[in-house]
Parts: structure tokens; C-alpha cells; sequence
């Protein structure tokens, strides 16, 4: 598909859907006039990220104080049938992230209520989930549909263990929808992952917000924070502390909320 023909196909497929109108004018805005927003910053950011990273393990058994055993051996019987299900999906979304991490960060807090910003297979959901079902935790999510694959939503969330599905909340919206309809149900959280919109200008939006929502002594992550400078920029202004964790050549960003 050239690129004119996706532009194209794209515009059409938002006409159909008067719910994403909103999103729609944003994305004809970013396109006319802000185009470089999602990789601003990008080489220091990877240099950033390369020089102060940790691992998973070592984050978690030296920064949150918990024995580490990776996700995949903690649920194995899940985690197989969840690839499974994968297997069997007919479109391509977003790979996992640090399950290990993610599902570490929940128990670490005991988190109650827990939000995520992207969804697409379901992947940091069910490891967060993993964790909340067992104080009957919520965990909230907003997920901006696959515009131009027509089946996606019929599998988003998809690897989801369907016993823990109860404890899951999903708004359909791009995030400057969905985050106002979270907190009309939910206005604080004892953990934040960040995972949907990777422009500079859209993490820097979501951040301070999401940030506001986080009590004290919670947890915020940040997923691919290497792409852009967004995350250091916001650590650097705002004199937040960071974890940098590498995994499989990503970065992801994670700060405790003194």
C-alpha cells in the first residue's frame, strides 16, 4: 500500500466512525504541522536510556524488594494459552512489553485500582491483571481501535486469561476521550502504564494527567521511552526520580511516587 493510499484508506475508515471524529481532527492537525514530534529528541534519548539502564531482575529484586521469578514461570498454564490465542488472531498488533515488570509493579503496591493506556493483544493486561485478582483489583484501560484493520476489535485483549476478564474495564477511545470517562469511575490509581500514544506531545499530555491520579507511593511506567526524549524531559523538568529498564533492546521507564 503506498503511502498516499494508506493516508486515504485511513481518512474513509474515521468517517465511519463519528465516535473517533475527535481523534481524527487531532491526527489531520499532527500531520499538517507537527510531523516531528514523535522522534524529538530521540538520540539523547537513547543514549540516556543506554547509560542509566538496569535490568528486570535487578530493578525488581533491588529497587522494589521482591524475589524475582520471570512471568512466564509464574503462570505457565496461562501464559501458553495465551500465545495460543495469539497464534490464532488474523491481525497484527503490539507485542508484550516486561510482563515481569508490569505484574511485579502491582504486587509491589498491592494495587486496588490500576490504569494502562494501549491494550492491542492484551499482553500488559493480563500481567497486571495477574496480580490485581487476587485482592479483586480493577484495572482500567483505554485503547484506540486498529482504524484500518477491521476485525481488531474483536481481538483486543484477546490473550486475556478469561477468568480475570471480571476485574477488567475497557474504553474504546483515543486516550483524550477515554482517561476523562476512566476517571468519571475511577479518580486514583496505584498504578499508571503507559503504553498508547508515542509522540512527544501526547506522552507530555498523558503524563502530567496521569501523573495527578497517582497516590502516593504508587507506580508510574512508561513504555519505549527510548523513541523520543519525552520521558527524560518530563523526569528532568518536574526533578522525578527514574528507573530505566532494559528489555529485549527496549526501554521502559518506571517511577515511585514518594
Amino acid at each position: 500500500m503506498t503511502k498516499i493510499a494508506e493516508i486515504t484508506n485511513t481518512f474513509f475508515a474515521y468517517l465511519k466512525r463519528p465516535d473517533l471524529y475527535p481523534e481524527l481532527r487531532r491526527k489531520i492537525w499532527k500531520n499538517l504541522f507537527n510531523r516531528s514530534s514523535a522522534l524529538r529528541g530521540k538520540e539523547e534519548a537513547e543514549i540516556w536510556c543506554k547509560s542509566n539502564a538496569i535490568s528486570e531482575k535487578k530493578f525488581i529484586e533491588d529497587v522494589l524488594k521482591l524475589s524475582f521469578v520471570p512471568f512466564e514461570i509464574l503462570f505457565p498454564a496461562e501464559f501458553a494459552q495465551a500465545l495460543e490465542e495469539q497464534s490464532k488472531t488474523p491481525v497484527k498488533m503490539g507485542g508484550a512489553g516486561s510482563l515481569s515488570v508490569i505484574y511485579y509493579i502491582n504486587e509491589f503496591v498491592k494495587s486496588q485500582n490500576s490504569i494502562e493506556t494501549g491494550v492491542a493483544y492484551g499482553w500488559s493486561s493480563f500481567a497486571a491483571l495477574a496480580s490485581l485478582v487476587e485482592r479483586n483489583g480493577t484495572l482500567y484501560s483505554s485503547d484506540m481501535p486498529y482504524i484500518l484493520q477491521n476485525q481488531s476489535e474483536d481481538f483486543v485483549g484477546c490473550v486475556i486469561p478469561e477468568k480475570y476478564k471480571k476485574n477488567w474495564k475497557l474504553f474504546r477511545f483515543a486516550d483524550k476521550e477515554s482517561l476523562p470517562k476512566i476517571f468519571e469511575d475511577q479518580n486514583s490509581f496505584n498504578v499508571v502504564h503507559y503504553d498508547s500514544d508515542k509522540t512527544y506531545d501526547g506522552r507530555m499530555w498523558a503524563y502530567n494527567i496521569l501523573w495527578d491520579k497517582l497516590e502516593k507511593g504508587g507506580v508510574f511506567m512508561s513504555d519505549d521511552i527510548g523513541d523520543n526524549a519525552a520521558f527524560k524531559d518530563y523526569c528532568e523538568k518536574n526533578k522525578r526520580k527514574p528507573y530505566i529498564i532494559e528489555f529485549d533492546g527496549k526501554y521502559a521507564g518506571v517511577i515511585i511516587k514518594e
